[in-house]
């Protein structure tokens, strides 16, 4: 059984860096395409940022491009998510996700999904 857990959020000010983890287990991690997506009060979940199993290829959302990195750390089963100078609409329940097909990863079309782990900026 293939396990998602996300750590890392928490109260923030405007301004400040958080650094958010997710480990999986259950299979071989350096097999699955990770993401992370976010979803507000009231709105859908959207795509935050991406990495392929090899890492060799990362993607964003424009509007945390340039604030926001994806990176992973096979040996370790854990991808993160370092966010710098985060703003009040950043706030949201983050959610890791994980896929072994190939294809866009920007879409929801994942096959785990982790319970979230929730980032409040204030302003």
């Amino acid at each position: 059984q293939v396990q998602v857990v996300e750590s890392g959020g928490g109260l923030v000010q405007a301004g400040g860096s958080l650094r958010l983890s997710c480990t999986v287990s259950g299979r071989t991690f350096s097999s699955y395409n990770m993401a992370w997506f976010r979803q507000a009060p009231g709105k859908e979940r959207e795509f935050v940022a991406a990495i392929r199993r090899s890492g060799g290829s990362t993607y964003y959302a424009d509007s945390v491009k340039g604030r926001f990195t994806i990176s992973r750390h096979n040996a370790k089963n854990t991808v993160y998510l370092q966010m710098n100078s985060l703003k009040p609409e950043d706030t949201a329940a983050y959610y890791c996700a994980a896929r072994n097909t190939l294809g866009v990863l920007t879409t929801t079309n994942y096959d785990y999904w982790g319970q979230g782990t929730q980032v409040t900026v204030s302003s």
